[in-house]
């Protein structure tokens, strides 16, 4: 069995996603657009979270009738990859500066803060790679400083991938952490406050890693942190890129 009944619904994500980049028609422009829809639903997930995105709520924001809505974007699923591209906006701009390293750690800090004023995104799932505009802008952006440092094509679009779900990895554990762990006001617990409280039930015993990783933590007191980027983060990316450094040196030699 061939895998041909996958490639319509490929073409149709395509289509739809790349629907405001064709040359437009003479004549005047629809009122209803896929892009138009799309930043209903943006809003509407801002507002509310990705759960409360419905046709019926769309065409309610737009005042239009649930079948226009489906008559553009013909399924639900379809309808998040359209808007998990529209949500990711513009990447930075990052070809003023010659240091690959502040350039990547640039744009790790913008895609965080996405994450940050948009936390819903993190609970879209696509069948497959980006494929959109917006979100291959963003790859293209890291590719650049990454391409400059020396990595070969195959080599700087696997770093990127890499990148992108360590960051995505990081701020979706925050974002469960962060709801999971709150006050009765609802205010969150501090990550630091967390490791406390575990600290006086992990016997060293059972969990001898953890125990000393606590105890040198607790002893180093807590770990300076970024305006742009938690420390766990700007150190796994820091370290990255000196992995990035060494293999090209390596090549090199």
């Amino acid at each position: 069995m061939t895998n041909d009944s996958k490639e319509p619904d490929l073409q149709r994500s395509l289509t739809l996603l790349w629907s405001g980049r064709a040359e437009g028609r003479r004549g005047p422009r629809p009122q209803l657009t896929v892009e138009g829809i799309a930043q209903a639903a943006v809003r509407i997930a801002d507002a509310d979270g990705v759960k409360a995105l419905s046709m019926q709520r769309i065409a309610a924001e737009l005042g239009y009738s649930t079948m226009s809505i489906y008559n553009h974007i013909p399924s639900k699923d379809l309808l998040l990859e359209v808007v998990a591209d529209v949500a990711a906006g513009q990447p930075p701009e990052l070809d003023d500066t010659d240091d690959f390293r502040r350039a990547v750690r640039r744009w790790v800090a913008a895609l965080w803060a996405g994450f940050q004023q948009r936390p819903w995104i993190l609970h879209v799932s696509l069948g497959h790679a980006p494929i959109g505009p917006r979100q291959l802008a963003w790859l293209d952006q890291l590719l650049r400083p990454l391409l400059k440092a020396g990595l070969a094509g195959g080599e700087a679009r696997a770093a990127a991938l890499h990148l992108t779900a360590v960051v995505r990895g990081v701020a979706q554990i925050s974002a469960d952490m962060t709801s999971a762990h709150k006050t009765g006001d609802g205010i969150p617990h501090r990550e630091s406050e967390v490791a406390r409280a575990l600290v006086e039930l992990i016997d060293p015993r059972d969990y001898p890693a953890l125990a000393a990783v606590y105890a040198a933590e607790a002893a180093a007191g807590p770990p300076e942190e970024e305006e742009s980027l938690p420390g766990a983060l700007s150190f796994g990316v820091d370290r990255f890129l000196d992995g990035v450094e060494a293999w090209v040196a390596a090549k090199a030699r």
